[in-house]
């Protein structure tokens, strides 16, 4: 299969380089087949009148004689005239599709042979002289500007017929086949009430040959107010848009109809467009230039030049980055709600070790309680025997001032000593919210020592203890280390209970090891068989027949809310040593002893 394109201008007319681009894809394409497509141009108005036409009918009878196209393509009016008026001679019956064609040009020709078809098409040149006066409401000049040869002359005359209808108030100028140098310097001195509309031209009144397209790029280098034209092939030369044909979508739509044909559909069967429709086609740039009012353009326009948005330029990656960034916040938002539930329940833990520990201390309390009441009682009968002394002598009238004295001091000493002992107690057996206060970590043993040395006397279990050499400072809560002392010596005691009386001993030391204060407690009972050792720290672990296993898990989750570190170790030859190790503090305030 062979078509034929038959184009009006020269091939570097840019409105035929885009018709060919519509064209060929559409011909060229998947599932055209063994098709094959030819080009030739009449490069009007360059070339023109009967003796040239003669000579390019017989250049192509003589050139296609014996491989004749199966379909001829006559792209703009001057193409499909030279067509019609040597068709017999040269390509008698081939079917004729048309394309760009103004209606008047056809209706010259009728009445239409039944094997000439395509869809009519011509430049909006009232749409964009209209749309430019809208977009400049306060312009009273429209300057149309064509050329000098017959081709520009007839644009002119089609001017001269169209435009008085759209202009209203605005005045006509019709600028024609100026010399370029004449009419760039008349475009430069145009006031700012002006308004240029251009078809571009091919001859200058010099005799000068262009192409439009570069024509109208000199005309609106030159100009000092907008240049509208109806080729979109004009936008980027400088001029502001217009209303023009999509030439491209021309060529396809040619070439579809092209295959309809090719493939035996007949020409009074095609079903074809009315006529070939125009859009609005803008440069970007020079909107901006001239200030025209964004909302005023419309939503269909065709913007070239415009910058994309970042949506537009970078879709893909911005989907990507707003994937990342729900994701990211997702993930955040989720570990912010796991955070606040972490928090609360750290909270709700460390109320329940705080209850947990009180509950411990009244637990060792009861433990104590036959020593704690021993404690009492002997400064309270040593009281009530003082006092049954001094009413003795004063019912005798023996009472002498000294030794009512003496034993109102006795009274008195054994008062404070049972009022000490209760203000430990209360201390130890209060409840309150664990603090971070500074105090001698050395005096609190001094009064654990104090409270369980009536244990060790009940047992018969000497307690030893070796304080450190100076006052050692630690950061915490009191009671609380004092509570994993008095858990520490019991458990010594019960490990040397049932022993010979030479090993019934429990040492209670304090030292400064470097940055860290160490309290050690030791015993010489059977020591911790080795496979304990690593449990006895764990909650519910005892070797004990009554016990719950809780005491050591409630003294290392102290120690270590205290930053420090407990543990035990088997001593030689016997016994067992439990170590807590708590960083020193460096401030030397401690918290004052509550009254009695």
């Amino acid at each position: 299969m062979r078509v034929l394109a038959l184009y009006s201008f020269n091939r570097l007319v840019p409105g035929n380089i885009e018709f060919d681009q519509g064209l060929s894809a559409e011909l060229t394409g998947s599932g055209a087949g063994s098709l094959r497509l030819f080009s030739e141009f009449l490069d009007t108005p360059e070339f023109h009148g009967d003796e040239y036409e003669n000579l390019m009918a017989a250049y192509l009878r003589g050139k296609y004689a014996n491989a004749p196209p199966d379909v001829i393509i006559a792209l703009a009016g001057n193409a499909l005239q030279f067509v019609m008026r040597h068709r017999a001679d040269i390509f008698p019956g081939v079917p004729i599709v048309y394309a760009v064609v103004p209606p008047s040009a056809l209706e010259a020709l009728s009445p239409l042979p039944s094997d000439l078809v395509g869809v009519p098409g011509d430049y909006d040149f009232k749409g964009t002289i209209a749309q430019a006066l809208a977009w400049h409401p306060t312009a009273r000049r429209l300057v149309m500007i064509t050329g000098a040869s017959s081709y520009d002359r007839s644009r002119e005359i089609r001017l001269r017929q169209e435009a008085p209808a759209i202009l209203g108030a605005v005045t006509p100028e019709y600028w024609s086949a100026l010399p370029m140098p004449v009419l760039q310097a008349r475009l430069a001195a145009l006031a700012t009430d002006s308004v240029v509309f251009t078809t571009g031209f091919f001859e200058d009144g010099n005799g000068n040959q262009f192409v439009p397209r570069d024509a109208i790029a000199l005309i609106a280098q030159a100009a000092s107010v907008p240049v509208y034209s109806p080729f979109d092939t004009s936008i980027g030369t400088g001029v502001v848009g217009g209303r023009v044909v999509n030439l491209v979508e021309s060529g396809a739509q040619a070439g579809r109809v092209v295959k309809q044909l090719l493939a035996g559909v007949a020409p009074t069967a095609l079903q074809l467009p009315k006529n070939t429709p125009t859009s609005l086609h803008i440069d970007w740039r020079q909107v901006q230039r001239w200030a025209i009012d964004e909302k005023a353009i419309p939503a269909d326009a065709v913007v070239y030049f415009r910058d994309p948005s970042l949506w537009q330029a970078h879709r893909t990656a911005v989907l990507i980055a707003l994937s990342v960034f729900l994701i990211q916040m997702a993930l955040i938002a989720a570990l912010y709600l796991e955070r606040r539930r972490r928090s609360s329940a750290e909270s709700t833990t460390q109320k329940l070790n705080t209850q947990l520990a009180h509950a411990s201390r009244l637990a060792v309390a009861g433990e104590l309680t036959a020593s704690i009441a021993h404690e009492i009682n002997q400064p309270l009968g040593a009281v009530q025997t003082s006092a049954d002394a001094a009413d003795m002598m004063l019912q005798s009238g023996t009472a002498h001032r000294e030794d009512i004295i003496r034993i109102v001091t006795r009274i008195r000493r054994d008062n404070l000593r049972a009022s000490e002992v209760i203000r430990r107690l209360r201390t130890l057996l209060a409840k309150h919210e664990p603090e971070r206060i500074p105090f001698d970590a050395g005096l609190a043993m001094s009064d654990v020592a104090v409270i369980m040395r009536p244990e060790a006397e009940r047992r018969k279990i000497t307690l030893i203890v070796h304080s450190a050499s100076a006052p050692s400072f630690i950061a915490g809560d009191r009671t609380q280390i004092q509570q994993v002392l008095i858990n520490l010596v019991l458990n010594a005691m019960d490990a040397v209970a049932d022993l010979a009386e030479t090993r019934r001993v429990v040492e209670l030391s304090m030292e400064r090891a470097g940055s860290n204060i160490l309290i050690a407690v030791r015993d010489r009972g059977s020591g911790i068989p080795p496979e304990n050792l690593p449990k006895l720290f764990e909650s519910f672990f005892t070797t004990k027949q009554r016990g719950m296993g809780l005491g050591l898990a409630i003294a290392r989750s102290i120690v270590e809310s205290h930053s420090g570190r407990i543990w035990a170790e088997n001593r030689e030859p016997h016994g067992a040593a439990f170590n807590v190790e708590v960083p020193a503090s460096e401030t030397h305030t401690a918290k004052p002893q509550a009254a009695a």
